[in-house]
């Protein structure tokens, strides 16, 4: 399916705009989560926080991709993401296991939990978004990217049962557990776009 000329610029300046506000979104969110994630000593909060980081970095792989336009570079584009989520899974891994070993109760995070439910909604409003436009435009780094919103979106609402899981039945492993299967998540979409 071939696109005329306006409305791939229409879809080009689209597909640059959701990346944009993909980074400031999760720029801002990650400092949040992470900053919250530190002050309650939740493994999970933290992590997501990293997570949102990579989402930041994917987001500027994409635009970058973008600007050059071609094949090789969505190829390379592809697996930067895939690289970047494999990195993170390994952290997040380290974390949540040596949590576990250690018995580490995260506090309640009233703040934490709102914040979840604000990234769940908007990261699954980015993600659709970026999906039908990266379809339209027949970018496959833009589908992947919206993706990998979509998979944050479940992410964030993953890490969300793990905080209420504890605040409401105190289940202090939870908050751990929650972050191994964020991390197990993150290493097969790395996988994914590696292979």
């Amino acid at each position: 399916m071939d696109i005329d000329s306006n409305k791939y610029k229409e879809l080009f300046a689209k597909a640059l705009l959701l990346e944009y506000i993909t980074i400031f979104w999760n720029s801002v969110e990650g400092i949040l989560t992470i900053a919250t994630g530190v002050f309650s000593h939740s493994i999970a909060l933290y992590s997501y926080g990293l997570e949102s980081s990579i989402e930041v970095f994917v987001s500027l792989v994409v635009v970058w991709q973008l600007s050059g336009g071609n094949m090789k570079r969505e190829k390379r584009a592809l697996k930067l993401i895939g690289a970047a989520y494999l990195l993170v899974s390994l952290y997040i891994f380290i974390q949540a296991t040596q949590g576990l070993l250690a018995h580490t109760h995260a506090n309640r995070s009233l703040f934490g939990i709102l914040l979840l439910i604000i990234a769940t909604i908007g990261m699954i409003v980015l993600g659709l978004f970026k999906k039908r436009v990266g379809k339209l435009l027949q970018n496959n780094a833009v589908t992947a990217d919206g993706k990998f919103s979509l998979i944050d979106a479940g992410l964030s609402s993953t890490v969300l049962i793990g905080l209420l899981l504890n605040v409401f039945f105190g289940f202090w492993w939870a908050d751990q557990a929650m972050a191994l299967l964020l991390s197990g998540v993150a290493f097969r979409e790395g996988l994914r776009e590696l292979v």
